[in-house]
């Protein structure tokens, strides 16, 4: 059949009809259609701030959703191909491997040396210690055949975890791949440091690493897509720092793009859908100007989540950059400032934003516990202003 009409409208064979759609797959494929003046999607980045706001008063039995108002999932997502550090199957032991008292250093799954706080692992940034990979021989020792696509562990749950793809396919959702991004995945191999050294001194090396990344992720991909047409790839990729990116272009187009240009071009091909956008994601902190026509050249239609403290001001990129979904852009540090400043910061953003489309209001990383919990929901409040 080659009339789209004559599809099955299952989310998979066909996009589902609009009014068969769950409302939160319509309204969130509205903010990726950039759609002018629609109801702005209504969900949170993450935090830091949960135990402090327990403290507050808090409820703890009441759903975060219904607690602030958030919509209803508008997307699936499909993971297997890491996201702040490579896919390892298998990972590495999690272990501690020495003691310092109030601290202990601890060997992560990705097979990094992190110096933590004793007993506690999340809800802070880590001091890292070391990375597993020093040169070729390590990589092919410690990493690479970590990184094998037909090792059976990897699909042992695959019918199940389709199965529930192409349920939620069914209801208009946005299937989303997620994957490392390939600077983030090569910092998390060899550190931030040392990369930019390899770069120069170990070409071969990165070239190695990224090849390996490109027929992972292929080729897991290629197997979700016999089951559902992907609507979204979404790279965790975090290349810039508060003054730009820390590579150059240059460096972006040698060592990072060819295989996602070649990816992409993989999935949008193998596509059961062959109608259906493909929309291309990249998260990154940090000042991201200088790269948001960079990575548009190789298709991305949308990024996130645009930190403030960094010059990434939503509004005035997004006048910029009006073909752009936009998630994130508020700032932080206004939300821990009391009710004035958040009013202010909601005055000046949403009403601008909305009437450009494309635009869901998230805070520019996870909220800090700075941030008081009557504070956010007032800031909530605000924000459901143009929830409808």
């Amino acid at each position: 059949m080659t009339d789209s009409t004559e599809r099955t409208c299952d989310g998979v064979h066909a996009m589902v009809p609009r009014a068969d759609m769950a409302p939160g797959a319509r309204k969130l494929r509205d903010a990726y259609a950039r759609v002018p003046g629609a109801p702005l999607y209504q969900r949170e980045f993450g935090y830091y701030c949960l135990e402090r706001w327990f403290e507050q008063g808090m409820p703890s039995d009441e759903p975060l959703d219904e607690l602030f108002g958030y919509d209803p999932l508008g997307n699936h997502s499909l993971d297997q191909l890491g996201w702040c550090e490579a896919g390892f199957v298998p990972g590495f032991e999690e272990k501690v491997v020495e003691d310092r008292g109030e601290y202990e250093v601890v060997q992560d799954a990705a097979g990094r040396r992190l110096l933590c706080f004793k007993g506690r692992r999340i809800g802070f940034m880590p001091e890292y210690l070391d990375h597993p990979v020093k040169d070729m021989a390590t990589w092919k020792e410690n990493c690479k055949w970590r990184m094998d696509p037909n090792t059976p562990r990897r699909y042992a749950d695959l019918e199940a975890r389709m199965a529930e793809a192409r349920a939620k396919a069914s209801q208009g959702m946005m299937i989303t791949q997620n994957l490392v991004g390939g600077y983030m995945y090569l910092r998390s191999l060899i550190g931030p440091e040392e990369l930019l050294y390899k770069f120069y001194d170990e070409p071969a090396l990165i070239h190695d690493c990224m090849r390996t990344w490109f027929d992972l992720a292929d080729a897991v991909i290629a197997r979700h897509q016999q089951y559902v047409t992907i609507d979204e790839i979404f790279f965790g990729e975090d290349i810039c720092y508060n003054r730009g990116p820390l590579i150059s272009p240059e460096m972006i187009r040698e060592f990072l793009f060819p295989y996602y240009e070649q990816l992409i071009a993989n999935v949008r091909s193998r596509q059961i859908d062959r109608d259906r956008h493909l929309y291309v994601q990249i998260d990154t902190d940090g000042w991201a100007g200088p790269v948001i026509p960079l990575y548009q050249s190789i298709g991305m239609d949308v990024m996130s989540p645009f930190e403030v403290a960094s010059g990434c001001h939503v509004v005035a990129l997004g006048r910029e950059y009006p073909e752009l979904a936009m998630f994130g852009g508020i700032d932080k540090r206004q939300l821990a400032k009391g009710v004035g400043a958040i009013d202010r910061m909601v005055d000046a953003i949403l009403p601008a934003m909305r009437q450009r489309g494309g635009y869901i209001p998230t805070c520019d990383h996870g909220v800090p516990e700075e941030v008081s919990y009557q504070d956010y929901l007032h800031y909530r409040k605000r924000c459901l202003e143009f929830a409808e």
